[in-house]
């Protein structure tokens, strides 16, 4: 896990010169690190990931639509590999799921807002860091029909790439924001996770209030 922070903290860096190195190779690891991030269960940045990728483009050094196929291609297979596993071992991996980041705590999190949204939540989950890593693999379990689940996936992904990708190209060279990026990476993060914190904190609240049953 710290792996993942010092890559968050240094991403411009770690990708400036990963690009002066291996070139073109950008291309594969992205699409490496977006399709693990969901298919396979990853801790990874891939919002982040996609607007530093896009700041890039913008500053000459990636093709903006290069990027966008890719991104989509990847996070697209992500989520149905992911979806293919919860509707075939779902339950089963999820009676064995004790890691840290593949808890059945953050599965449950996730079938909590599985539920309160329906399909739509494939869509929302999208921007939602841990959520998004999970909501295909509760879908799966829940047997989604596979045409309905693909539809949500597709459109939910394409609001995703499309947006962190054109704040990325737009905003991401602004030299107020390129002399702050780790700062700005961690806020896009933080805002991600806000309806995360948010719901942990009603959930809190409400069983506080609920009246404790007499023994």
């Amino acid at each position: 896990m710290n792996a993942v922070f010092e890559f968050l903290f240094h991403l411009d860096t770690f990708l400036t010169n990963f690009i002066s190195q291996y070139g073109l190779l950008i291309y594969l690891l992205t699409f490496l690190i977006l399709f693990a991030e969901t298919g396979l269960f990853a801790p990874l940045p891939g919002d982040s990931l996609i607007f530093a990728c896009a700041a890039f483009a913008a500053a000459g050094l990636l093709n903006i639509w290069v990027l966008a196929v890719i991104c989509f291609t990847a996070a697209f297979f992500g989520d149905m590999l992911n979806y293919y596993i919860g509707h075939s071992v779902g339950k089963r991996l999820y009676n064995r799921a004790k890691g840290r980041f593949f808890s059945r705590e953050n599965i449950d999190k996730a079938q909590i807002f599985y539920d309160k949204h329906g399909g739509k939540a494939i869509i929302l989950s999208r921007f939602v860091p841990i959520i998004r890593q999970f909501t295909p693999f509760v879908a799966g379990i829940g047997r989604m029909h596979y045409r309905r689940f693909m539809t949500f996936n597709i459109v939910g992904v394409i609001s995703w790439v499309t947006i962190a990708s054109v704040l990325g190209y737009f905003f991401g060279n602004i030299p107020v924001v390129k002399k702050n990026f780790s700062t700005v990476i961690l806020v896009i993060i933080l805002v991600s996770l806000l309806p995360v914190i948010i719901s942990f904190f009603k959930a809190k609240i409400l069983r506080k209030s609920q009246p404790k049953k007499e023994a």
